[in-house]
C-alpha cells in the first residue's frame, strides 16, 4: 500500500477500494492504561476522592486525592501524584513522591521524590532518589532492605 491508502504502482485503484488486510487491529486496551507486561493495572483514587482512614492492599495505587490515615501496600507500588496529599505513616514496596506527603515514608525497596515532591516526615529506604528542587523536612535512613526499622520511642529519647 502507498502512504494514502491506494495499492502500489496502482494509481487508478478508487479510495475506496483500500487493501485494510495489511493495517493492525484496534487496540481495545486505551493508550493511558498500558501496562508492562506482568503488571497489574493501577488503582486510581481521584482528584475528588478524600479517604479517612487506612488503606491497605497489595495493589499498585496512584493517588491524586487526599489520603488521611495510614497507607500499607508491603507488595505494591504507591504513587502519590502531583495532586495527591498523604497525611499519615506511608509504607510501600515502592514509593514515589510527587505531590506531599505528612508523615514517614518507608519503602522497602525504593524510594523516590519528584522535583514538585514534598515530603513532611522521615524517609526510610535501601535506595532513594531525590530530584533537584524535591523538599524533605525530616531524616533519612538507609540501609539494607529489612535491616530498616523506624527508631523505636526509646531511642529516640536517647538520641535526642
Amino acid at each position: 500500500m502507498s502512504l494514502f491508502g491506494g495499492r502500489r504502482g496502482d494509481a487508478s485503484s478508487p479510495p475506496g477500494d483500500r487493501d485494510h488486510s495489511q493495517l493492525p487491529e484496534p487496540s481495545t486496551t486505551p493508550r493511558n492504561q498500558s501496562q508492562p507486561s506482568g503488571r497489574a493495572a493501577m488503582a486510581n483514587i481521584g482528584k475528588s476522592i478524600s479517604i479517612k482512614g487506612d488503606l491497605t492492599g497489595n495493589e499498585d495505587i496512584a493517588i491524586e486525592g487526599t489520603v488521611e490515615g495510614k497507607v500499607d501496600l508491603p507488595n505494591g507500588q504507591l504513587t502519590i501524584g502531583a495532586n495527591g496529599t498523604v497525611k499519615g505513616e506511608v509504607h510501600a514496596k515502592g514509593v514515589v513522591v510527587i505531590g506531599r506527603v505528612t508523615g514517614n515514608v518507608n519503602g522497602s525497596e525504593r524510594v523516590e521524590i519528584q522535583a514538585s515532591g514534598v515530603v513532611q516526615g522521615d524517609v526510610f529506604a535501601p535506595k532513594l532518589v531525590v530530584a533537584e528542587g524535591a523538599q524533605i523536612n525530616g531524616s533519612i535512613r538507609m540501609g539494607k532492605p529489612g535491616a530498616l526499622q523506624q527508631p523505636s520511642q526509646e531511642a529516640r529519647k536517647v538520641a535526642g
